[in-house]
């Protein structure tokens, strides 16, 4: 474990996805601000997880899954301790003493995890709406019975998290998250029934991975969305509406009952609403 207390010590799960990758160019801009002490990824691409560990001395790397590990330590540098599979990443998460845990990882396989993070007190920044969409209630009370700060880290709830900050939360009207409405968005029926999987990964704005694109083009990942925003900000479904907006500029908005609306704007880059949690 590195000895530098002047930075905050990360640790990336999913470093090698979509929500990773622009974690990783995130750090590597502020180094002097972030320490990078695991790293964990699945087994399709050991090298890219070498390769990071390599760039940024990073002490622990995880592979999630075992059969990956003989294909995987070689390639570490000679200062990283080699892993394997969710009960090794989860007991490092408890054992090892880190300021942020930001999970990226894709599906089901972040709950563990972040529960792991939640119960050993760290600060979680959370891209994986699954640990919210599948175990929300439980998560949540998980957290504020440990004191623990969850950090929205999808664009939507990060922009609504920011809208927010320093406001009472019994003055909202309506919480608004804008969607793009995908690649088919202007497509009739006829032609959607003819739509191919490479149509569907054809995102007009966002660079995303092929599950967030995917569901962005059918709009399930809106309506997962709507269910992760619900347990992150205690708001009850009748208070969460979703606007089409193609730009992707506005991220999402917070109506009070004045009738003012508070927003967030920006680029769709996934860099901001990591950088900012």
């Amino acid at each position: 474990m590195s000895m530098d207390r002047t930075r905050k010590r990360i640790a990336l799960l999913g470093a090698t996805g979509s929500v990773g990758t622009s974690a990783v160019r995130v750090l590597r801009e502020l180094r002097d601000m972030f320490s990078l002490e695991l790293v964990s990824a699945g087994g399709s691409h050991p090298e890219e997880l070498a390769a990071l560990a390599a760039e940024f001395s990073v002490p622990h790397a995880v592979i999630a899954d075992p059969a990956g590990l003989g294909r995987l330590a070689p390639l570490l540098p000679a200062g990283t301790k080699v892993h394997a599979g969710e009960d090794a990443l989860c007991g490092l998460i408890r054992d090892l003493d880190f300021d942020i845990v930001l999970c990226a990882i894709v599906g089901n396989a972040a709950i563990r995890p972040v529960a792991a993070a939640i119960q050993a007190k760290r600060t979680v920044a959370l891209a994986s709406k699954e640990a919210l969409v599948v175990a929300g209630e439980p998560m949540m009370r998980l957290a504020r019975e440990n004191g623990v700060k969850i950090l929205p880290v999808d664009s939507e709830h990060s922009a609504i998290y920011q809208c927010l900050e320093g406001h009472d939360p019994d003055g909202v009207e309506q919480l608004i998250l804008t969607a793009s409405g995908g690649p088919f968005r202007t497509k009739t029926a006829d032609e959607i029934a003819h739509m191919t999987w490479a149509d569907a990964m054809k995102h007009p704005t966002w660079s995303m991975g092929p599950k967030v694109t995917l569901d962005s083009a059918t709009l399930m990942n809106k309506a997962l969305e709507m269910i992760e925003a619900h347990h992150l900000f205690r708001m009850p479904p009748e208070k969460i509406g979703v606007l089409v907006h193609p730009q992707s500029i506005v991220h999402s908005m917070v109506e009070w009952t004045d009738g003012a609306v508070s927003a967030l704007l920006g680029m769709p880059d996934m860099r901001f609403p990591v950088q900012f949690a």
